[in-house]
């Protein structure tokens, strides 16, 4: 019996080590992957952002103050 006792906490012990080493692995390629998924991500803003409101023939926001005044919101106070 104590041959038996013995092969089971060598398991124990192996089956922990190796736990143990995984899951350092694991915390390794997850930082790898969020590094790498936020890099792509500032990649991509400023690829999109990039010149948007420049040149003579700019896109984007051209936002009119004027055009969207909501002067008729108190129409029962005018009359």
């Amino acid at each position: 019996m104590g041959g038996a006792s013995r092969m089971e906490l060598d398991v124990k012990k192996a089956a922990q080590e190796e736990a143990e080493k995984t899951f350092v692995e694991f915390i390794v390629w997850t930082k790898r992957v969020v590094v790498v998924s936020i890099i792509f991500l500032f990649v991509v803003l400023f690829a999109c952002n990039n010149g948007v409101e420049t040149g003579p023939n700019a896109t984007g926001s051209k936002y009119n103050g004027e055009q969207y005044n909501p002067s008729n919101i108190n129409v029962k106070e005018n009359k």
